[in-house]
C-alpha cells in the first residue's frame, strides 16, 4: 500500500520522508499550491504590532511558515513575550517551535486530542480569559472559516486577519504525474492521504473523468472527508494528522485477515 500524501510541495516532501521513516511507502502527489502574500506590506506591518495582542493563532503550517518568512530583517526578539502562537493541529504547533516561538508560548490541542480543528482549540483559548477587551489576530490564506473569531468576539475580543499566504491550483510534475495514473490504474495499491478539502477538489481537474469507487482515501478531519467521497472515493476513513497514525493505519491494513474490496465497502 502506497500512501499518497497530497500536502503542498514542502509539506509532502516532508511527510514522504517521515513514513519512509517509518517503513512506509509514500509519494507526494501536492494537490494545492502557495503562493507568497498578495500584500506583504500588510504582513509586515502585523509583526510590527504584534505585541498589541494577547494570542496570534495560525491555521496552519503554511501560515506559519509564510509569516514568519515575511518578517522584518530587523525584527528582535523574533517572537514578543507574553503573547500566545495558537494552531489547531500537530503540524502547526511543530512549525511554531521550528520558527523560533517559546514553547511555553505554543497553544494547541493535546497530541492525543480526538479531532485537530478550531473547535479543538476553543476551549483553550476560552480558557485563557477573560478576553473582554484584549486582542487576538488570525494568520490565515485567502479567505477561511470564521467560526473560531466569532467565539471570540462572543466573549468581548477583538479579532484581527491577515493574509499571510494564497493557495493556488496545484501544478504537477512528471513524477506526481506518474503517481497519479498508477493510482487510476492500481487503486487497490494506493491510499490518498488529504488535510484539505480544497485540495480534494483540486483531483477531478487532474483527472477528468476517472472513477474513483474503488479508490481509497485517509482524511484528517470529517469535511474533508465529505469533500473525498463527493468526488466519488469509494471508501474513506478518518485518521490524525500525524506520520504515526497513517503508520498505524497502513499496518492494520496490511494485517487484515483477508483485504476486503474497497467497492464492498462503499461510504
Amino acid at each position: 500500500m502506497r500512501v499518497l500524501v497530497t500536502r503542498p510541495q514542502a509539506q509532502a516532501v516532508e511527510w514522504v520522508a517521515r513514513l519512509q521513516a517509518l517503513g512506509v511507502a509514500a509519494a507526494a502527489v501536492p494537490l494545492l499550491g502557495i503562493d507568497g502574500p498578495a500584500d506583504l506590506g500588510a504582513v509586515q506591518q502585523a509583526w510590527a504590532g504584534l505585541a498589541q495582542h494577547r494570542a496570534v493563532m495560525f491555521v496552519s503550517p503554511n501560515a506559519v511558515e509564510r509569516f514568519f518568512a515575511a518578517a522584518p530583517a530587523a525584527t528582535s526578539p523574533a517572537w514578543p513575550a507574553g503573547v500566545m502562537a495558537a494552531g489547531t493541529g500537530p503540524g502547526t504547533e511543530a512549525a511554531l517551535l521550528q520558527a523560533g516561538v517559546p514553547p511555553a508560548q505554543v497553544l494547541c490541542p493535546a497530541p492525543d486530542s480526538p479531532k485537530f480543528d478550531s473547535e479543538a482549540l476553543w476551549p483553550l483559548l476560552r480558557g485563557c480569559g477573560p478576553w473582554a477587551g484584549a486582542s487576538m489576530l488570525v494568520v490565515r490564506g485567502e479567505g477561511g472559516r470564521n467560526w473560531l473569531a466569532e467565539r471570540m468576539r462572543a466573549e468581548g475580543a477583538t479579532v484581527h486577519f491577515v493574509e499571510a499566504y494564497r493557495r493556488s491550483p496545484p501544478v504537477l510534475d512528471e513524477t506526481a504525474r506518474a503517481q497519479l495514473q498508477a493510482a487510476l490504474v492500481r487503486p487497490e495499491e494506493h491510499v490518498w492521504l488529504f488535510s484539505s478539502s480544497e485540495a480534494v477538489q483540486h483531483l477531478p481537474g487532474l483527472a477528468a473523468g476517472a472513477d474513483w469507487s474503488a479508490s481509497l482515501a485517509l482524511a484528517t478531519h470529517p469535511r474533508i472527508a465529505q469533500a473525498a467521497a463527493g468526488i466519488g472515493f469509494g471508501r474513506v476513513e478518518a485518521v490524525a494528522p500525524t506520520p504515526e497514525a497513517v503508520t498505524a493505519w497502513v499496518r492494520a491494513w496490511g494485517k487484515a485477515p483477508s483485504s476486503p474490496s474497497i467497492q464492498s465497502q462503499r461510504s
